[in-house]
């Protein structure tokens, strides 16, 4: 690996890695756009039972993803630390992501069991390669405008890709499955397990890792999560990406049961999280553009501030009124789509900032508690959805009234509103700016050159 830790990036190397997260994304955001819907309307288990589910197998990614970090760090091969499970975890992923979406003749607890078991297995294949593809963005190069140029690239083709899955998986389950929509998101997530493994592959042909721990170091994982715990920037960070995550998870999620239900216009569906998705893009592409100008948790401040003030107000909007619930959507998600580059640029800073501050250096722990944090907001969102829903009466295939029809509404709106309005609060709070990270990176290189 070279020492030449502030390395500019050249255009291929960008875009070789942003292109992983395209790959990521074929499952995330089929998860996060889909998943609640497939487990009430298609596999046949309560609102309730499936809200359960998906919170409680986060209990198991809270060791998984440490886990998987503590093991990328101590990796060692001839093509580095991270990229090598790129191509080690690509075909276990498709494989347990086709199960995921299996609907198999069981008994409604036999359904439950298969559904804990494979959304688990599917969530730790994921882990083995998100948690390593996420820490090889920190050893690329350390210097803060590239990494934010990097990560920005990367969150477009995330971006990009989400809005593909989110216009076609509808129409591909109906066309693959022909009226069989059991049979249909088997062979729709075949599909996309075949394009992620080609993706996978070619970012690890395009990247390089170049940022070592120090030669000497020698650390446990235990002393890896002390680290991350006694670091303020990362555990301010942590909670921030969870709150921001559940955000956007209830407002792709929630979609399907607004349009359905509330506007009574499932044909919208597609379309409406294709733009969403597509403007998140659009928001990602101007991150390293804004930050020129304004301060990266400042700008953060602003955007969350956006997103709540914009979601209440959406709130208000008439059910006929589709130009404008597009409209604000598309005005939400261009607000919410920077969060992801700054984030996650932020977290590469607090791995620099570990290492100047204790002489340890572990990447892939920092950001695999991340992804952590990341999959927690997910889950936390999808759960408080379904139990909302069931909470509020909510019955899959049949039409809603009164007290439903107000909850699905508060779902898509207000409440991902108030979620956004709590990450202005959080983000205060976060102090590693400036001339603080100026200082840091100048004295790492200085230790880099000794």
């Amino acid at each position: 690996m070279s020492s030449n830790r502030l390395s500019k990036l050249s255009v291929r190397e960008k875009f070789g890695y942003g292109l992983g997260d395209a790959g990521f994304n074929l499952y995330w955001t089929t998860i996060a756009s889909f998943i609640a819907a497939f487990y009430t309307d298609v596999f046949g288990i309560s609102a309730a039972a499936a809200g359960t589910m998906l919170f409680t197998t986060k209990i198991i990614d809270a060791f998984t993803d440490p886990f998987m970090g503590a093991v990328a760090d101590r990796t060692q091969t001839k093509y580095g630390k991270f990229r090598p499970y790129l191509l080690w975890g690509s075909l276990p992923l498709a494989g347990a992501a086709i199960l995921t979406f299996t609907t198999p003749d069981l008994t409604n607890n036999g359904k439950l069991i298969w559904a804990y078991l494979t959304y688990t297995a599917m969530m730790l294949c994921y882990t083995i390669i998100s948690t390593p593809y996420s820490a090889l963005s920190g050893v690329m190069t350390a210097n803060s405008q590239e990494r934010t140029s990097l990560i920005s690239i990367r969150f477009v083709f995330a971006f990009t890709c989400g809005a593909l899955v989110n216009k076609f998986t509808l129409p591909l389950v109906n066309n693959l499955g022909q009226g069989n929509d059991e049979l249909g998101w088997q062979l729709t997530m075949g599909l996309y397990g075949l394009c992620a493994i080609i993706i996978f592959a070619l970012c690890f042909a395009a990247t390089k890792e170049r940022i070592a721990p120090p030669v000497k170091q020698k650390t446990n994982p235990v002393d890896d999560i002390k680290d991350l715990i006694k670091n303020r920037p990362w555990v301010i960070l942590f909670v921030l990406a969870m709150i921001i995550m559940m955000t956007i998870t209830m407002r792709a999620g929630s979609a399907y049961y607004y349009f359905t239900y509330y506007v009574d216009r499932p044909d919208l569906i597609s379309s409406y999280l294709f733009w969403q998705m597509l403007a998140y893009a659009v928001g990602a592409c101007c991150a390293p553009f804004l930050t020129r100008f304004i301060e990266k948790t400042q700008l953060l401040m602003i955007l969350m501030g956006i997103v709540g003030t914009l979601s209440v107000v959406f709130f208000f909007i008439p059910k006929d009124w589709i130009w404008a619930m597009f409209t604000l959507s598309i005005l939400i998600s261009l607000a919410l789509g920077p969060k992801s580059p700054l984030t996650w640029s932020m977290y590469a800073d607090t791995a620099d900032y570990n290492e100047w501050k204790t002489g340890r250096r572990a990447t892939a722990m920092t950001f695999s508690a991340a992804t952590f944090s990341q999959k927690l907001g997910g889950a936390l969102g999808s759960a408080i959805m379904l139990w909302l829903l069931a909470a509020i009466g909510y019955v899959a295939k049949e039409a809603q009234e009164g007290a439903s029809l107000f909850g699905i509404n508060l779902l898509q709106t207000a409440i991902p509103g108030a979620f956004a309005l709590i990450a202005v609060v959080v983000v205060r709070f976060y102090t590693l700016t400036g001339s603080q990270l100026e200082k840091i990176q100048n004295e790492l290189s200085i230790k880099d050159v000794d």
